[in-house]
């Protein structure tokens, strides 16, 4: 899949967000790139050919603070390569896109994987 029908899956997959979670995003950037890097595999201690589905870099909703100033935008990214991997089709991509983004939208909002989890009916 080309990367300008991946972003719009993933447009795609923001605007199905209940509206009353999209108002309370603020300063968050959502991208799309091939692979994670080296340093977050590492960060997050995935080993040789394991999967990063996305990840989201930033200060979670309930440990900010108004002393912080301002503030860099947080970043959610979605990587498209190891997404497709795991897919066999365009409908299982989409499906994959709105799940990834929910959960790291979650760690914005400040959960944890397992309440995430617990949230979205998986063990």
């Amino acid at each position: 899949m080309n990367r300008r029908k991946f972003e719009e899956l993933v447009d795609r997959a923001y605007q199905n967000i209940p509206e009353k979670f999209r108002n309370k995003i603020d300063n968050v950037v959502i991208k799309v790139e091939d692979y994670p890097s080296a340093d977050d595999k590492e960060k997050l201690e995935i080993r040789g050919e394991g999967l990063l589905l996305g990840l989201y870099r930033g200060t979670p909703l309930h440990l900010r603070s108004v002393w912080q100033g301002i503030r860099m935008p947080d970043e959610i990214v979605l990587y498209q390569k190891d997404i497709e991997k795991i897919c066999r089709n365009d409908r299982e991509i989409e499906a994959r896109i709105n799940e990834v983004l929910q959960h790291e939208l979650g760690h914005y909002f400040g959960l944890s994987d397992d309440e995430i989890y617990e949230l979205m009916g998986r063990d």
